[in-house]
């Protein structure tokens, strides 16, 4: 049962990416799985600008520092970027675990970015689009052709969004200071 959190669970996904397609704004619909929604992109990086997506990433950790809810509009679970040599030439990954779908999270993405007239690590990408603020379905398109999709996902607490972890672990702390007023 998808609701039943109880119980670990994964799911083998076809190589498609999908179990039956459904086509949503921008192609095809990619499922839940017990790990949520989520994407993988893998692209090579413009050269030198290794270090550019570096600071990035720690521009990215202040953000986050000094205004916790920058990200909530994503509803993300985890990201994890990553930098690789293939062939003496670097790559990046793109690892996003979220509670909305594909399409959702993309044009939540651009309308974030736009809202607050920052860029996108993906300007350090190469093919990436650059009217991407004002053209979301080439922004789309970018991380599809780039999307590599899972066959596996496991979840220890299936199909769980952020926001009811985030509500267990307050009632959590909750009855942990009702139980300390107690002694």
């Amino acid at each position: 049962m998808q609701d039943d959190w109880t119980k670990p669970a994964a799911k083998a996904i076809p190589k498609e990416g999908y179990f039956e397609e459904e086509q949503g704004r921008y192609g095809p619909v990619f499922p839940k799985t017990p790990a949520c929604h989520g994407f993988t992109i893998i692209a090579k990086i413009k050269p030198g600008t290794e270090q550019a997506i570096r600071e990035y990433g720690k521009k990215l950790e202040e953000t986050v520092a000094g205004l916790p809810d920058a990200l909530a509009v994503l509803k993300l679970h985890y990201l994890r970027w990553v930098l690789f040599d293939i062939k003496g030439e670097t790559y990046f990954m793109y690892q996003g675990i979220f509670d909305t779908d594909f399409d959702k999270y993309t044009e939540d993405a651009v309308m974030l970015f736009s809202k607050y007239g920052i860029n996108t690590v993906f300007e350090n990408l190469e093919g990436f689009p650059e009217d991407w603020k004002t053209n979301s379905p080439a922004f789309v398109e970018f991380v599809r052709e780039h999307q590599c999709p899972s066959f596996l996902e496991y979840g220890e607490y299936p199909y769980v969004s952020a926001d009811e972890i985030k509500k267990a672990l307050k009632l959590k702390a909750a009855f942990s200071v009702m139980l300390d007023q107690m002694q």
